[in-house]
């Protein structure tokens, strides 16, 4: 597969939706991740991301105007352990409550499916990040329709094993903005991942849809300490 870059498949549409990005730093030293989130109703914009522990959690900006909370309020990044888990939904606490007793990543993705928002039926994408011993691995997943009928989900699992210096892997929501939405399609796109945490983080958000962006997290961790160095960017402020 080729390396495509990051910024262009971020710029290539309006609305890929919510994303995850995993991989390793180009020198080598960290471990990385980014997760975004976009919305097109006053609802899914009215957010923020804010810290809650080692992980996050979204929240709405202004209170007043949150007319459903259901699909939009959660914790995107907790962490357990040696393990970082990243997801678009409720379903990080899934994984987290799965793997804290004793089941695999996969496995704790098996009582979920894609979300219940017809005709949509918006794909659960999930990551999980593992650094032990100066070794660094990662996985993925995505949980969609079958080409939008809600009858049948299917899940796929993707693992990394000793990622390569500056080298990713990108799962999104979508394809592009449409009605309905258009489910992704395809295994990971594998990225480049360039530069420090700072000149990342600008890169991802810069080439985000201005209109439609709303929150970015981007977390980097070095792989033979394990220190975290974190960024938050919300459009709401």
């Amino acid at each position: 597969m080729k390396t495509q870059s990051l910024a262009a498949e971020l710029s290539s549409t309006t609305y890929p939706g919510r994303g995850i990005v995993i991989g390793q730093s180009q020198d080598g030293k960290y471990a990385v991740t980014a997760y975004f989130i976009m919305g097109r109703s006053v609802n899914s914009r009215n957010r923020v991301f804010v810290e809650d522990g080692q992980g996050i959690r979204t929240q709405a900006f202004d209170p007043s105007k949150l007319s459903d909370p259901s699909l939009i309020i959660y914790a995107p990044v907790r962490v357990l352990g040696k393990d970082t888990i990243v997801t678009n939904g409720d379903q990080t606490d899934t994984i987290y409550e799965g793997m804290k007793a004793g089941k695999s990543f996969e496995q704790s993705l098996r009582v979920r499916k894609f979300e219940p928002d017809e005709p949509n039926y918006t794909p659960r994408i999930s990551g999980v990040m593992h650094i032990e011993d100066g070794q660094f691995e990662y996985a993925m997943s995505i949980l969609k329709s079958n080409d939008g009928d809600p009858d049948c989900c299917n899940r796929y699992t993707f693992t990394y094993d000793n990622p390569k210096n500056g080298e990713g892997r990108f799962i999104h929501t979508y394809m592009q903005d449409g009605d309905p939405l258009p489910s992704f399609e395809g295994e990971p796109t594998k990225v480049d991942i360039t530069g420090d945490i700072d000149s990342f983080t600008n890169l991802v958000w810069d080439n985000l849809n201005e209109d439609n962006k709303v929150s970015l997290f981007v977390r980097f961790i070095e792989i033979r300490t394990g220190k975290t160095e974190t960024r938050i960017v919300n459009k709401n402020k």
